[in-house]
């Protein structure tokens, strides 16, 4: 048995501290924490506690179908009675100005430090791996006398996409049994556990309705803004200087929960992120870069819902595992899981997970595609994508690169041939190669590129013919297929050929002459499009660049003078008439602005490798195009990235609050540069 040292990589000496000074109660409401259970299921809310989204809960649980990710505690009101009868709430709206709120990140789970008088209160929380639990410890760290905490849970049962205004329970049913309480929200919901350990404590039953609890961020985005809550009561207790107290929700088994003391639970967590850190070696070298490494462990998951291929995959001697695309609302989709998997697992020493991965979607391999992404609680995936397939070769290659394990190379290979045979042949939704060997795609009413923004039947970037990237994926696809072919000794001269004409064809027919830069799409619906996107710099950043060698400085120049911002590339030129340059409104103006200028943080991942092939002797500028990074781990939510960002200044982030291509890009970006990254001022250092 091997035992990591995590002596010198503790995750409690990884901090990101968010001051007093910085903890406005406007700042409070806008500031977000995330702590993920490697199930899907998540606790997410505010640092002042105030629930703006419908996905602000203290407790979703990620359940296996048809039932998926469900809200079950949405918040606690938590009263503080001091000794001289002051009373203070640590996490409501109405809380009183004596009540001074420090937020940090510790080993990237949220630690508040609550000063009421003469009272400091320090509460943490943590999500057990693999388990749908959340802990919330309180310790009263200086205080004269003994105070009152009360503890109020207030429980729904709402399907986290759900709007907030979803039917409460019926009729819930509470039990009290030996020291913990059992609450069934639901005959087809397992029974929810509350208890409150480490302390003497009273619950007193009290059931309340709490009506209109407003959701401010839900208006914005045009859904409904207010709903009701549940409560069944309250614990209440006293606790002096030095003692605490721990709350406890979970649908796990309830004789399990009591076994295990909360100090044990929360070592073992801290353990656990110590030796993410240990494994990941070089990529938590220093602070920042730990930091990402904790952010990029909230997305790799065992695929909880699915419980049948999680059945297959263990029969078949591997797990189940795949990644969360985002949080809160996206699951796991094929695309974003094939380029997030470098920075996810194979930057930060997780190779098993990374094999995993590639095994758990191999299996869902149809018709020659990969899934485009697994909707929430269901079983089966959907298949409307034309490139998650080609990033599959792409992330096959960087795991063989990395592991050389030619077992797992030798056992997809079969499987990789029949994806190119179907490339060439025919398969779903338009997806062929055409005459000229360049592959073309689309189908009525369907986006299958990764900019698939659509509401509705409108579709608002449909790209329907043959794209750049998709293009440039299909050549690096079959170069890398001829050369594993040629590893095993199978035939791959036919391969060679297929991927000449693809470089041939595209360089006659990609390249824009009057502007000097890459067609987005030729032979579309409309003829060929010069819309200036990012999508070109693929054609060379990839492992075999479909570019030729003449045109990278050119390509790279146009992409750094029109698209480049501090926190990735803009989706479109911002002298394109349709150039949107807010990422914001209800849904409609959302979608129309989502790739026609928002930026997105993923891109610059591929956007440095394509500025190295053209530029290697000037790595110092591809570092600085990082600097950004260091501030948003302090805004938004606190220590991972989000999806996108506006188009102009000040590029407010929008979209998910944690984003997996956007971490796993940034983190990626971080090793290869092999250089500090920017101090705590932004700075490259």
């Amino acid at each position: 048995m091997i035992t990591l040292d995590t002596s010198s990589h503790a995750a409690s000496d990884v901090v990101r501290d968010i001051p007093p000074s910085a903890t406005d109660s406007s700042r409070l409401a806008t500031l977000e924490w995330l702590v993920t259970n490697g199930l899907g299921g998540y606790a997410s809310g505010t640092l002042g506690g105030v629930l703006m989204r419908r996905y602000h809960a203290l407790l979703v649980a990620a359940l296996p179908a048809p039932v998926g990710r469900i809200v079950l505690v949405s918040r606690l009101d938590e009263r503080v009675r001091l000794s001289g009868g002051e009373i203070g709430w640590l996490s409501r709206p109405e809380s009183p100005s004596n009540v001074t709120t420090h937020f940090q990140l510790v080993g990237g789970l949220p630690v508040w430090t609550y000063e009421l008088n003469d009272t400091t209160i320090v509460k943490r929380l943590i999500m057990p791996r693999v388990q749908n639990t959340v802990l919330v410890r309180y310790t009263v760290t200086r205080a004269h006398a003994p105070i009152r905490l009360g503890i109020r849970p207030h429980l729904l049962a709402r399907p986290h996409e759900a709007t907030v205004d979803y039917a409460l329970p019926e009729s819930p049913v509470l039990v009290a049994r030996g020291g913990y309480l059992e609450a069934t929200l639901d005959p087809s919901l397992p029974p929810l556990v509350l208890v409150l350990k480490d302390h003497e404590s009273a619950f007193t039953l009290h059931p309340e309705i709490t009506k209109d609890v407003p959701y401010l961020l839900e208006r914005q985005r045009g859904y409904a803004s207010v709903g009701d809550t549940w409560s069944p009561g309250y614990f209440k207790l006293d606790l002096a200087e030095g003692e605490q107290a721990t709350f406890i929700a979970s649908t796990e088994n309830a004789a399990g929960l009591m076994a295990v003391s909360t100090d044990e639970s929360l070592d073992t967590e801290m353990q656990r992120r110590s030796r993410l850190l240990v494994t990941a070696g070089p990529a938590s070298s220093n602070d920042l870069r730990a930091e990402l490494v904790l952010a990029a462990d909230q997305f790799v998951i065992e695929p909880a819902t699915r419980t049948a291929e999680t059945t297959l995959a263990r029969a078949a001697g591997v797990e189940a595992r795949s990644v969360i695309a985002g949080y809160h609302w996206f699951t796991d989709w094929g695309r974003d899981t094939m380029i997030s998997l470098e920075g996810l697992t194979l930057c930060t020493g997780r190779t098993s997970e990374a094999r995993d991965i590639l095994l758990t979607f191999a299996h869902h391999l149809r018709d020659g595609l990969l899934p485009n992404l697994f909707p929430e609680g269901n079983q089966e995936g959907l298949y409307n994508t034309a490139d998650a397939t080609l990033w599959f070769f792409h992330a096959i290659d960087r795991y063989v690169t990395v592991t050389n394990d030619g077992d797992t190379l030798r056992d997809l290979l079969p499987a990789l041939n029949v994806v190119v045979q179907r490339h060439l042949a025919g398969t779903r939704f338009g997806i062929r190669v055409d005459h000229d060997g360049l592959l073309t795609q689309g189908a009525d009413r369907l986006a299958l590129t990764w900019m698939d923004a659509k509401v509705g039947d409108w579709v608002v970037t449909p790209r329907r013919g043959k794209t750049v990237e998709i293009n440039a994926l299909w050549y690096n696809a079959v170069r890398l297929l001829s050369n594993w072919n040629r590893a095993f000794e199978r035939v791959s001269s036919h391969l060679d050929a297929v991927a000449e004409r693809t470089r041939e064809s595209f360089n006659q027919r990609f390249w824009y002459a009057e502007g000097r830069y890459l067609y987005d799409l030729v032979g579309g619906e409309a003829g060929d499009d010069a819309s200036l996107r990012p999508n070109q710099i693929f054609a060379l950043a990839l492992r075999h660049p479909v570019l030729d060698e003449r045109r990278w400085q050119r390509v790279i120049d146009v992409v750094a003078e029109h698209l480049l911002t501090p926190y990735g590339l803009r989706t479109l030129d911002p002298g394109h008439k349709d150039f949107k340059a807010q990422y914001f409104g209800d849904l409609r103006a959302r979608d129309a602005a989502y790739h026609q200028g928002t930026v997105w943080a993923w891109l610059i991942g591929p956007f440095i490798d394509a500025w190295l092939r053209a530029y290697p002797e000037r790595r110092q500028e591809a570092r600085s195009f990082l600097a950004a990074f260091n501030n948003h781990l302090s805004d938004a939510c606190i220590g991972t990235i989000s999806e996108v960002f506006d188009a102009s200044e000040p590029y407010a982030a929008r979209g998910c609050i944690a984003q997996a291509w956007s971490v796993a890009e940034v983190l990626r970006s971080f090793v290869a540069l092999d250089d500090a990254p920017p101090d705590a001022s932004g700075n490259a250092s």
